[in-house]
């Protein structure tokens, strides 16, 4: 039995990073559908000027959908943070943590910004629980990232596959919703 070619499977390929160089030779490639970045990988690679960097990504990239993080910790801050990135284009989604460095989740925080039409990516979930409550503060009508960092979860020696398998399962009434396998290893 042959696999099938990676044209004829059901996933989106994202580009992770924050080399513009790197972001502009992807944005070449076809199969590249889309483009995460976030701040640590901005000050690895010397951004001095975060909204300045991502109105570049945005011209290189064209329409293809794009996550820009919010890099503040407390609520409020992430909220007006958030909020300004979703003007810088259609195709931008805010990337929010599912928790802050307190353990606080985000859950009341993402709820609002659906609520509100922001367009989100949802990183750093490492549990089904969490799953299970960021796909209850979607909007079902607005388009979201739930990224579970399955590398993470395998990890730990567990097998990420039936974990994603629930957690694709948890976000069956969220059809705007994509689960996205984050943190590969």
């Amino acid at each position: 039995m042959t696999a099938p070619h990676v044209d004829k499977l059901r996933i989106r390929v994202f580009a992770d990073g924050a080399d513009l160089k790197n972001i502009r030779e992807l944005a070449a490639n076809p199969r590249i559908q889309g483009f995460t970045t976030n701040p640590t990988l901005m000050r690895a690679a010397g951004v001095t000027d975060y909204k300045a960097f991502s109105l570049d990504v945005l011209k290189v990239i064209g329409g293809r959908p794009v996550s820009f993080e919010v890099f503040a910790d407390d609520f409020p801050t992430m909220e007006a943070q958030a909020r300004e990135i979703a003007t810088w284009g259609d195709n931008v989604y805010v990337k929010i943590p599912v928790s802050n460095t307190k353990g606080e989740s985000s859950c009341p925080l993402i709820r609002r910004l659906a609520k509100a039409g922001v367009k989100l990516n949802v990183t750093a979930i490492m549990t089904l629980e969490q799953v299970k409550d960021v796909g209850e503060a979607l909007d079902p009508a607005v388009p979201a990232v739930v990224s579970v960092f399955a590398g993470r979860v395998a990890d730990t020696g567990r097998d990420p596959i039936p974990h994603m398998a629930e957690a694709l399962e948890l976000l069956r009434d969220r059809p705007k919703a994509e689960l996205l396998w984050a943190s590969p290893r």
